[in-house]
């Protein structure tokens, strides 16, 4: 919240309009604030929007990537299976005896065992 109004007021000290004498004097002092003012924006959106972004979309490919055979999984279409063979990019899993698919690493939304102990330890 303080990095919000902080930036309103940055925002204000910039809108404020130059007077005349000022604004020769000057000669493109407006386009360096106006400049700073979105190199800051910028910043802000990096650090609030798409760092945190990378970051959780690093931690689900690590995630993906230590799964193993035997493991039970849930899929983003909401599929509960065990994975019974890992390719590079896809999973075999096993929904029902003798009933098997081949997904994309990609669409493994959580690993069913973590769930499960976390609904177990309430």
């Amino acid at each position: 919240m303080n990095t919000l109004m902080n930036l309103n007021h940055l925002f204000l000290l910039f809108a404020q309009p130059q007077s005349q004498s000022g604004a020769e004097g000057q000669g493109g002092g407006g386009m360096v604030q106006m400049l700073i003012f979105f190199v800051l924006i910028i910043v802000v959106f990096y650090f609030f929007m798409i760092r945190p972004q990378k970051k959780k979309q690093q931690q689900m490919q690590n995630f993906r990537d230590a799964l193993d055979k035997g493991d039970h999984i849930v899929t983003i279409g909401g599929i509960h299976g065990k994975i019974v063979s890992k390719d590079d990019a896809t999973f075999t899993i096993e929904v029902a005896d003798g009933v098997k698919l081949k997904i994309d690493k990609a669409a493994v939304a959580v690993d069913a065992n973590t769930t499960s102990r976390k609904k177990e330890e309430k």
